[in-house]
């Protein structure tokens, strides 16, 4: 069926179709939540162990490879990451792509179950969840009262705000940094509790004993079912100090005030927050899977503005937000949109100049938004959003949406020129370019179609890029087919028209004749350009993407372990100074130690607190002078002269440009060495800095070696001595704490020694340990305490020690150069036997990015090829179209290496999108050539013809495809540096591949008809000469 013919004798069903499409479209994108990247939906299940006070290399032993050995044997797992901290062991369990993740939720739950009983008695039930929020918090507010006291504005953030907050759709988690938890201590003095014949354990148990209410059943009592209630629990903090304490050998009981001071106050502090260097209160949300960054960060705003002054906020309350990524992401969006827009207006301006006619550009024009807008249908029932890869989509397609209208209405008006009305030219015209139209658009999405297809990590991260190039593309061959030519049959006018030829077209016929005319020569001369353009390949930088000024600064910091929070606070106020002192620096915040998270006691309670980041807000990029990359190398050197902090500037979260290199071995010792030469190693490259190893600084510890004879004869086990140990330090797991009970909320009791009582060894040591006949004993009877040192933290990869070293590049440095040059050095080519470097962080993304596209590459070749031998029922021609592929890539080589642009993601989308457009020029070109000698033109006529026919539609839409990407080109807007290089490589190829397709592809086509003309005579006549044969056989 002739659809161009349909719509132009029956204009009302595809009008209405698209006003259809428009209108769903336009709703639809009104829907579309914006983000930075797509959602890459990786099956991850985390495992988290909690064990108060151990150390890391016990629960390693006694933890960690216990779980990691029941997961490996649950199918489909792909990697198994573990971190192991004090008092914490949090397993991530990575599943094959495709998994399901609730049933593996439940598979790695069976496993756990199955092992419980092996693990130790005293650590938190094992929580077993899918990992379903995204990167780190995106936004951070303080919190503020004068009315209210820190532990006031603390549970109005745990519990208030986080209610609210929470209930938000898209909302994963809540921290709260700085602030303090509200605890009743019982602080033991030990000569009175020692002198009474008690130990800490004993007063722990009768409080957890005493203090607490509990169900006594139920009985029918005056005619009447009642529920039976046994109340315990002490009402005020003076009952509670007044709680009867049972003395040992049936003597009287004491009050507790007697052997302790009971007080109401906080918890230790293990995190605190500091904005501009004073101390804040504050909250960071963290949105989860499938949610988008601006709809969450706009939630959460709407949310915090209608909360009403009462016990949710109380008066005097302010929230201030203090930094947000999706500022960053929302402009980026905007830059996005403003590029597609003066790229559509740059486009149009093109067919104008190139037309000199209104009517003409504006239809051709009307086919952007026509194509364009339905797209965003598609978008949102696929649950798209718009993000970098769908807008990069976009801006790429932006001057193909117009490219096949500009061939059907050029093609119409030259019809026209021909005597025709417009009626009547727009039905032939329409008909006789109607294959080359078809074959050009799908071989557009024969491209796109692997790359939205490609497997591992990055098929995820594209396929919302190729699926929306497609779609988009498909939509434009539809209004090309049915809106285009119904438009110029009823709207175009007779375009004024010179019978001269131009000079660009007396130019382009003599350059034609000559190449026609020198065939081998002009074979040569693109043989030798393709060869030079394959040349520039290997000596390119390599990278995966180019830094991004976001607006924010982000300094990582680790001080030595055992490191006090007083100190570390110390030196979060000298690096805010320093901060501040960058020009452009509005704000710094600091978060030291590890935020808490679902209410007090719920996460910084095992954070150590030698660890700090600190994020430094810029002032908007029109006001300042230096980028966020500038401002890192100006800041750096006062940066590092802080003593014993170990600092990294770059962002955490995504593809960050660091340079990651990942060991691993079974062999802890040989390990950590190799390791630390090697970043000294890496240390001495000029071309890196921030040079850090994970194999994290041992931390002073305290051992308690229990003597095995002495403790056996008096009757003490070993889980009694360090249960006496925990219990005078740090006091009871949360779990087992008692509670004291108020309106809505329960406090825990946190029985251990005075402080003066356990600063010193000496002291601890004469804690007594229960035995077995119920008499203590001194802890040094039964144990030797020492001072030693162990693991602060402890990696795993895949059941085996792991140790990564990251660096940041120097500014123009490329990934894999610097990877090369690492694997130059002579301490990484003296690797030990028995440690082996496995692929990691970006360098590992990079490699499957490189790999993936070649694949999606070869598949679209081969995509290509088959439609146009079904479009074209000829197995030969099909190989002349084919060869304006390897035409496009030189220039596109060599327009990277022109502007300083490194091999990366982006340039390697410009290139797969120079294969659609390069087999988009050669397609017209040969099948005009191929129409014409269909109809008896000689061959070397319909070259000249198809030539003179096609070179001024060919141009137009070259010119109007580098008109739409010169606003990404000039890499203005938030953003723009990542998607620069892909114009580049476009805008580079393009010229190049334009100017070669015009003159060597009618050269090849003469070879290629040449050759098919012999395999036609000398094949067919050997082939019936055989059949003759076998004929006059007997």
């Amino acid at each position: 069926m002739k659809f161009s013919a349909w719509s132009i004798k029956n204009p009302v069903p595809p009008i209405v179709l698209f006003l259809v499409l428009a209108v769903g479209g336009l709703a639809s994108f009104m829907s579309l939540g914006v983000d930075e990247n797509p959602d890459i939906d990786i099956p991850i299940v985390m495992v988290s162990v909690a064990q108060v006070g151990a150390a890391p290399s016990e629960l390693e032993t006694q933890v960690t490879r216990r779980v990691e050995d029941a997961i490996s044997s649950v199918g489909n797992v792909e990697h198994i990451t573990s971190t192991v901290t004090e008092g914490l062991s949090v397993t991530n369990v990575e599943f094959v792509l495709g998994t399901d993740t609730d049933r593996a939720v439940n598979d790695v739950r069976d496993s756990i179950s199955r092992i419980r009983q092996d693990l130790p008695a005293d650590i938190t039930e094992p929580n077993i969840s899918r990992l379903d929020f995204v990167g780190g918090p995106f936004a951070t507010y303080t919190v503020a009262n004068p009315n209210l006291t820190v532990e006031e504005l603390s549970w109005l953030v745990d519990n208030d705000l986080s209610r609210r907050l929470l209930s938000i759709q898209g909302v994963g988690q809540l921290q709260r940094a700085g602030g303090v938890d509200r605890q009743i201590t019982v602080f033991l003095d030990r000569a009175r509790i020692e002198a009474v014949g008690l130990t800490v354990d004993q007063v722990n148990s009768q409080i957890r004993a005493s203090n607490i209410d509990l169900p006594g059943g139920r009985g029918e009592l005056g005619g009447a079912e009642q529920s039976i209630r046994t109340l315990g629990s002490r009402a005020t903090l003076e009952a509670l100090s007044q709680l009867p304490i049972s003395l040992p050998g049936g003597r009287t009981s004491v009050p507790l005030n007697t052997l302790a001071t009971v007080s109401d106050g906080n918890s230790e502090p293990r995190q605190r927050a500091l904005l501009n260097g004073e101390q804040v209160v504050a909250f960071s949300v963290v949105r989860s899977t499938g949610s988008s960054v601006v709809d969450v960060q706009k939630a959460v705003e709407a949310e915090l503005k209608e909360i009403p002054e009462s016990n949710y906020r109380p008066p005097g309350t302010e929230v201030e937000r203090i930094r947000t990524r999706a500022k960053f992401v929302e402009e980026s969006y905007h830059a996005s949109v403003e590029h597609l827009l003066l790229g559509g207006a740059l486009a149009i301006l093109v067919i104008w100049v190139f037309l000199k006619d209104f009517r003409a550009a504006a239809i051709s024009a009307v086919a952007m938004p026509l194509s364009m807008i339905p797209t965003f249908l598609v978008m949102k029932a696929l649950g798209y959003t718009l993000n970098n890869m769908s807008l990069l989509g976009l801006a790429l397609v932006i001057g193909i949406l117009v490219d096949d209208a500009i061939v059907e209405v050029e093609n119409i008006v030259r019809h026209i020129h021909m005597g025709k009305s417009p009626w009547r030219a727009a039905l032939e015209a329409a008909d006789e370019i109607g294959l080359a139209v078809i074959g050009t658009t799908f071989s557009i999405i024969a491209v796109f179609v692997p790359v939205a297809f490609m497997g591992g990590i990055p098929g995820q991260f594209f396929k919302q890029f190729g699926m929306t190039v497609s779609v988009a593309v498909f939509f434009s061959l539809l209004v090309a087919r049915l809106i285009t030519p119904m438009m110029c049959a009823y709207f175009l006018g007779v375009p004024p028209h010179s019978e001269d030829k131009s000079l660009l077209m007396k130019l382009y016929d003599g350059a034609l004749k000559w190449s026609l005319n020198n065939r081998l020569a002009t074979s040569i001369l693109a043989l030798l350009f393709f060869i030079f353009g394959l040349s520039l390949f290997p000596l390119m930088p390599q990278s995966l993407i180019s830094p991004i000024d976001r607006g924010e600064l982000t300094l990582s910091v680790e001080l030595e372990p055992g490191t006090t929070l007083e100190h570390s606070t110390e030196v979060a106020k000298q690096l805010t100074t320093i901060l501040q002192g960058g020009p452009g620096v509005q704000t710094v915040f600091a978060s030291i130690g590890t935020p808490t998270t679902g209410g007090p006691g719920a996460g910084g309670a095992n954070g150590a607190v030698n660890k700090i980041t600190l994020y430094g807000v810029l002032a908007p990029r029109g006001e300042r002078e230096y980028s966020e990359q500038e401002l890192e190398e100006l800041l750096r050197p006062e940066v590092k002269k802080v003593p014993g902090a170990r600092s990294r500037f770059g962002n955490t979260e995504g593809l960050s440009g660091k340079l990651t290199i990942l060991l691993s071995s079974d062999d802890t010792e040989a390990l950590r060495d190799y390791a630390e030469k090697l970043a000294q190693g890496m240390r001495g490259l000029p071309i890196l800095f921030d040079v850090q190893s994970s194999a994290a600084l041992a931390r002073p510890e305290l051992l308690v070696e229990p003597y095995p004879e002495r403790a056996a004869e008096l009757g003490v086990t070993v889980s009694s001595i360090a249960r006496t140990v925990q219990l005078s330090t740090i006091g009871d797991l949360e779990q087992n704490l008692a509670k004291f009970d108020l309106p809505g909320r329960q406090i825990g009791i946190r029985v251990q020694l005075a402080p003066e009582n356990r600063a010193q060894i000496d002291t601890l040591s004469q804690v007594k340990v229960p035995t077995s006949d119920g008499v203590g004993v001194q802890l040094r009877n039964v144990a030797e305490i020492s001072y030693g040192y162990g693991p602060s933290q402890i990696d795993r990869y895949d059941r085996r020690r792991k140790v990564s070293i990251e660096a940041n590049l120097s500014d123009g440095v490329a990934l894999g150069d610097a990877l090369a040059a690492v694997k130059g050095l002579q301490v990484y080519k003296d690797m030990p036997e028995g440690v082996e470097e496995l692929p990691a962080g970006d360098v590992e993304i990079q490699q499957d990015v490189f790999s993936g596209f070649f694949f999606a590459i070869g598949a679209a070749v081969l995509l290509i090829y088959a439609v146009l031998v079904l479009l074209y029922n000829d197995f030969f021609h099909p190989f002349t179209i084919m060869l304006s592929l390897p035409l496009s890539i030189g220039g596109a080589l060599i327009a990277l290496v022109v502007c300083q642009e490194p091999l990366g993601l982006y340039a390697l989308i410009g290139i797969v999108m120079l294969m659609g457009l390069a087999i988009k020029n050669s397609i017209l070109l040969v099948d005009y050539c191929l129409m014409a000698e269909a109809e008896g033109v000689p061959r070397d006529k319909a070259v000249l013809e198809s030539g003179e026919a096609r070179m001024r539609p060919i141009l137009m839409t070259t010119v109007a495809m580098i008109a739409g990407m010169l606003p990404i080109a000039l890499g203005v807007g938030a953003g723009a540096e990542i998607r620069q290089a892909m114009a580049i490589a476009v805008i580079g190829g393009l010229i190049t591949s334009t100017f070669l397709t015009l003159l060597v592809v009618p050269v090849v086509h003469t070879y290629i008809d040449d050759l098919e003309h012999f395999v036609m005579t000398y094949g067919l006549g050997w082939m019936k000469s055989r059949e003759g044969q076998s004929d006059d056989s007997p």
